[in-house]
């Protein structure tokens, strides 16, 4: 009985001492986010030749 009183508090700090510790921190500096974008973009329209003749003889439609 002598023996299990002493083993007990040393098994018990042991294993405390085993115990896993999570630590979360913030970090220092902000995060932040380079949003350099370049868009490009082109439209191509194939249209009739009706229609195309009547854009070069009638520019003021657009």
């Amino acid at each position: 009985m002598k023996q299990q009183a002493f083993w007990l508090p040393v098994l018990a700090v042991m294993l405390a001492g085993c115990t896993p510790r999570i630590e979360l921190a913030a970090p220092e500096a902000p995060i932040t986010i380079n949003m350099n974008v370049k868009i490009e973009h082109e439209i191509h329209i194939k249209v009739d030749k009706d229609v195309e003749t009547l854009l070069k003889n009638r520019s003021d439609l657009f």
